[in-house]
């Protein structure tokens, strides 16, 4: 990787673990613990991506490389570069958890490239000093849905990480994937993941939690100076801009993982990001029918805190966290209080607007939020699937009679015998509407379709997909996860090579295990 631009900032100006002993414990007064990957036995590489290499300064011939295989798999360590784990704490499901940590994320450098800055971090290189009671492993299920993830999320405009590679390990990896007591031997895998940086609102709520205020002070001004250039003013005033940059953009990646129907399944707030990005990609899904009240996550099946319909409540508590973490430096509650309640006024009038152009409306009335909860309500009514109805609602002309407009989105119900009686009733009623509706609008059936097909996605990485790829990757066949990294740089397109793939959730997938609902281990 001869082009490189190695730019250490976070280990050079930030207060590290003076312990370098790579131990699971309690570190405290520092950011960061160095610490080497675990060295992998036989790494193997299964997928890279060109554009995301590009991105950070290596060519696609260094790609096949063996110095790229032995650096991004942890063998080697990148000349000049010290691997490092990230110190911060969080609230999981709503509880303080106190000192998390990168348990199995291992940030091997930051570089420099066409004037931006980008960290590179391994998922699954080891145990680390945050690593608790786990290995710092990582299996090839749970890596593969990750790299893919990211990429489709990107490709669908969600503010995300980004994947450069994935790679076998060459080693077993125990797991009980149903924490049933029946762990079971898989190959180990690691992926490597890209973003700006990798800071969380739990990196400041540790120090917070430890009245480590300087370092609180120290890393706050660091975070603005490298990532909000653009902030102004005494520190104080920056310290409240700082937070109104962070809940804007947490803000705009709720509004669209909304749009597409993404569901995170552990929006703990070690799990949220500073830049506003997608990380962490764990126990996620995409909604299959509609179901506002569908969580992906096993663990949170009971409560169902971090369904669909909540993920922006929880964004906002989750910030409200972060305002406690920074209230040290502000000394004043309300400035972060105006922002905090803002935040789901905004966000509800974001949502509406959105929620009106995937309907192909692109001006407002008095009635559209009436027309925007008939619909939310009408489609839970029987099971309709998500991405099949939004994608295929761009089919519908102005003209069109409502038994026609219904016949266009038939396809995305997964149970056609039960469109009858008080259901098929409901749809009548939202269909008359809706093409009145459309009447009003000046805009071409023809142009209104286009617009459409760039807010509705046609092809989402759905939990069975994903699946597939990896029973056929666990027999070596990875065929199928270069078919869907393909398919998902593209996920407006109508693709007709790819149509088997827009389609409804199998029978068999609605209870099989990596389908429906997932652990936090997957």
């Amino acid at each position: 990787m001869k082009n490189l631009k190695i730019n250490n900032r976070f280990t050079a100006e930030l207060p590290a673990d003076p312990n370098e002993t790579n131990e699971v414990r309690q570190v405290a007064n520092a950011l960061f613990s160095y610490v080497n990957p675990t060295k992998p036995s036989n790494p193997q590489l299964i997928h890279a991506s060109k554009s995301v290499a590009e991105l950070v300064g290596i060519s696609e011939d260094e790609i096949q490389s063996e110095s790229f295989l032995n650096a991004f798999s942890g063998k080697e360590i990148l000349p000049e570069t010290r691997p490092y784990a990230m110190a911060y704490a969080g609230h999981q499901f709503g509880n303080w958890a106190g000192q998390l940590g990168d348990g199995r994320a291992i940030n091997l450098t930051e570089v420099e490239h066409d004037n931006s800055f980008f960290t590179l971090q391994l998922k699954g290189a080891g145990i680390t000093p945050y690593s608790r009671t786990a290995d710092g492993l990582a299996v090839l299920r749970s890596s593969i849905r990750e790299y893919l993830c990211a990429e489709a999320m990107y490709y669908l405009g969600v503010p995300t990480t980004r994947s450069l590679s994935l790679m076998l390990s060459g080693d077993e990896v125990l797991r009980d994937i149903l924490y049933n007591g029946n762990p079971a031997f898989e190959k180990g895998a690691i992926v490597c993941r890209v973003a700006p940086s990798f800071i969380r609102f739990g990196s400041f709520e540790l120090l917070t939690s430890r009245n480590e205020l300087k370092n609180l002070k120290q890393f706050v001004e660091y975070t603005i100076k490298y990532y909000f250039p653009e902030i102004k003013g005494d520190p104080k005033e920056q310290y409240v801009q700082f937070f109104q940059k962070v809940a804007d953009t947490t803000r705009e990646m709720i509004l669209h993982w909304q749009r597409v129907g993404f569901v995170h399944g552990v929006m703990n707030t070690d799990n949220m990001s500073i830049h506003g990005i997608t990380i962490d990609y764990g126990p996620y899904g995409w909604l299959e029918n509609y179901d506002p009240n569908w969580t992906p996550n096993t663990t949170d099946s009971q409560y169902r805190r971090y369904r669909f319909g909540n993920q922006p409540q929880i964004a906002q508590w989750n910030l409200y966290q972060l305002a406690n973490a920074l209230y040290p430096l502000i000394n004043e509650a309300k400035p972060l209080e105006d922002i905090l309640e803002s935040f789901i006024n905004e966000f509800d009038s974001d949502y509406k607007t959105m929620f009106l152009s995937k309907l192909g409306l692109f001006t407002s009335t008095e009635t559209d939020s009436e027309l925007i909860a008939n619909l939310e309500a009408t489609l839970q009514l029987s099971e309709t699937d998500m991405t099949i109805f939004f994608r295929n609602l761009s089919l519908i002309k102005k003209e069109d009679s409502i038994e026609n407009a219904i016949a266009k989105i038939k396809d995305a119900f997964y149970i056609p015998e039960e469109i009858t009686n008080t259901i098929l009733e409901n749809w009548t009623a939202w269909f008359s509407l809706y093409l009145k509706r459309l009447a009003t609008e000046v805009i071409s059936d023809e142009d209104r379709a286009t617009k459409m097909s760039r807010i509705n996605p046609k092809y989402v990485l759905r939990n069975y997909m994903a699946q597939l790829s990896i029973d056929a990757a666990d027999k070596g066949d990875f065929s199928l996860v270069d078919e869907l990294y393909t398919l998902l740089q593209k996920p407006y397109d109508e693709q007709p090579e790819m149509e088997k793939w827009f389609a409804k959730r199998p029978d068999w997938a609605r209870s099989k295990v990596g389908c429906s609902m997932l652990s936090c281990s997957s």
